[in-house]
This record gives structure tokens, sequence and C-alpha cells, in this order.
């Protein structure tokens, strides 16, 4: 790289950690200049050539990288909605890349390529997400007309003792939404710390609900159903 090139779009995100989509044009490299440099012309390199104005660069790992809020900008051309969102949480999430106000700043005084797709993906970006699966499982059941959880809320017993703190949920009908990936199920001692707290979680008056990876298949239709049967048992009317 020439001094002034920097890592840009999808590999500056992936390098500030950001979970990455699954498409090949995510995975390539992807490197930048502003005008009126010149951006790389390697074989594996995709290099774009971007406006005049003074590059906002950060070192990450000793590596010249774009600023997130930019790069998330740049993304939006390709990445679909639900991708942006999980990348929005994980930047204004317990990292603390940026701020939500920066990435609202950008938003509200940007324009261009992905200008709409930012502002759908704002819209929906919520400090607290802890994981991209808790943000797509949050998407899903706010799409099917599902009131908006809480992200991670602790809960106590009455002795102030600390229970567990969950992934989603719906305080007024005390229903939680647990999210467990197959590494529970390898995990013999895991799985038997997660069965005690979900136990202890029951025993404070709160019905569990626990989804599991293929029940966000396809449209998550089941996680829906699971979700939408807890909270209409506990009182709650669409």
């Amino acid at each position: 790289m020439r001094p002034w090139q920097f890592f840009s779009h999808s590999t500056a995100l992936a390098l500030y950690g950001v979970p990455m989509p699954s498409d090949r044009r995510s995975r390539l490299l992807h490197v930048a200049a502003r005008r009126p440099d010149r951006e790389p012309r390697v074989a594996g390199v995709v290099g774009h050539r971007l406006g005049q104005r003074t590059p906002d660069i950060r070192v990450v790992d000793g590596l010249r990288v774009e600023h997130s809020v930019k790069a998330w900008r740049h993304v939006a051309s390709w990445w679909g909605r639900t991708e942006l969102v999980v990348a929005g949480d994980f930047l204004v999430g317990r990292q603390g890349v940026v701020t939500l106000d920066e990435l609202t700043r950008e938003v509200v005084t940007g324009s261009g390529r992905g200008q709409a797709a930012l502002e759908s993906a704002l819209a929906d970006v919520r400090v607290g997400a802890e994981s991209p699966t808790e943000t797509r499982l949050r998407l899903v059941l706010c799409a099917a007309g599902l009131p908006e959880p809480l992200l991670n809320p602790v809960i106590t017993a009455p002795d102030g003792r600390f229970v567990a703190r969950l992934d989603l949920a719906y305080a007024p009908w005390r229903v939680a939404v647990e999210y467990d990936g197959r590494q529970h199920a390898e995990d013999r001692a895991q799985f038997e710390r997660d069965a005690d707290r979900w136990d202890d979680i029951r025993q404070q008056g709160w019905v569990l609900v626990r989804i599991l990876r293929h029940h966000l298949h396809g449209d998550g239709r089941i996680a829906v159903r699971m979700v939408a049967g807890a909270l209409r048992a506990a009182g709650w009317t669409p």
C-alpha cells in the first residue's frame, strides 16, 4: 500500500470486528484513496477512488483504516438491511467503536448511493445489542408485529441476588427470550450452567422462551410463533 491508501468498505468494518455477511464481495480486500491520489490496481484487491475531502483515517492494529461510519456508509450500496443493522448495533454496542449520535450524524448529513438503505437501517439500530443473532432475532420479532423487546436487561431475586442477564425481554408480560447457539449443546459444563439459570429465571416468575438455531431458519416464523404464543398467554393483545 502507498502512504495515501487505506483499508475501506467491508475490509475496514472487518478490521473493527464487525460481523461480516457471507457474500463474496464483502470477503474481498477493499483499499481506497482520495482524489487526486490513485487507488491500488492490483490483482486480488478492489480499489476505490473516493472524493477529494480529507480522509478520516484511524490506525487499527497498526493498519490504516477508514473511519467506521464512512465504511458503514460505503457498504450500504450492496449490503442488505439486516446486515447494516447488525453492523450498526455492533458499532454502537459494548465495543463502543462509535456513538449512536455519530452514526446518526453520518446518515443525516450524507447523500448518494445507499442513502435510503442507511436511513432505513438507522431506524432499527439499538444501543445494547451484544451479538448479531440477537439483532436478527429482534428484527424478525418486530417485523412480525410483536412489541420491541428490551436488550440484555438484568433480573434479580427479591433479596437482590443476581439471577440472569437476559438476551431479550418483555418486562410488562415477564416474558424472557434467550437464543441458544450450537456451542451450548457441545459444551456440557456450559449447558448445565445454563439449565440451572433457566430454572432460576422461571422461579422469579418469568416465562422463558428458548430460541434455537433452527427456529430462525428462513423467515423465522417458528421463533415468532413461540414468542407470540408466550406473550399472548401472558396477556398481550396483538
